[in-house]
């Protein structure tokens, strides 16, 4: 009960704050198995994808967050696990960082994930981590859908205390696949290639 009514608070503050409404261009919500990737500007962005989906997909939905930072204390990793559903990664040290996005989507549940790795000023995604690539190869049955996030490298900027008010957006393509016999590095451009598509979105 906590954890929705502080869902239902940070998303309206978020709505509120940003926008960050969602736009289904290349799909709609379902409750397929899917792996989300999106651009990745703030640490808004897991709030602003996970409150652009329809309540009955974030219980099924977990974003990829860094444990050195949303596990970094009680209120974060609050938010983190109870309120955003998410599944905490660790970036240095472990063998296998795939392993817990792994064993989620065994379970038939989806992941939101930002392949990137790292935020980025830029309002356009740089070149992505072969995790997506892994995933998608061991996942053959999970939806590949592109989301682009507008404006939030400038709403909550690295050391922003709090959001400025500029109007954000979640914009879902279509989904992609990887094809049988595609290189890695092929891959990872093409899905890159499908965010920056929708970043026209909004001109």
């Amino acid at each position: 009960m906590i954890a929705r009514l502080v869902g239902e608070a940070l998303f309206g503050a978020a709505r509120f704050l940003v926008g960050g409404g969602a736009r289904w261009a290349g799909c709609e919500p379902s409750t397929r198995q899917r792996i989300y990737f999106a651009n990745h500007a703030s640490h808004m962005d897991t709030i602003i994808v996970c409150g652009a989906l329809p309540g009955y997909l974030r219980a099924v939905t977990h974003p990829v967050a860094a444990a050195d930072y949303w596990g970094g204390g009680p209120v974060q990793r609050f938010v983190a696990l109870k309120v955003l559903n998410a599944v905490l990664v660790e970036r240095t040290g472990s063998k296998d960082p795939l392993a817990p996005l792994r064993e989620v989507l065994d379970t038939g549940e989806s992941l939101i994930i930002f392949p990137e790795g790292t935020r980025r000023a830029e309002a356009l995604p740089g070149a992505f981590k072969s995790g997506l690539y892994h995933l998608a190869k061991s996942f053959p049955q999970a939806e590949l859908v592109p989301v682009y996030l507008t404006n939030l490298a400038r709403a909550y900027p690295k050391g922003a205390i709090l959001p400025a008010p500029i109007s954000s957006t979640a914009h879902f393509g279509a989904p992609i696949k990887l094809e049988e016999g595609e290189a890695k590095a092929a891959f990872l451009d093409r899905a890159q290639k499908a965010i920056i598509e929708l970043s026209g979105a909004d001109a």
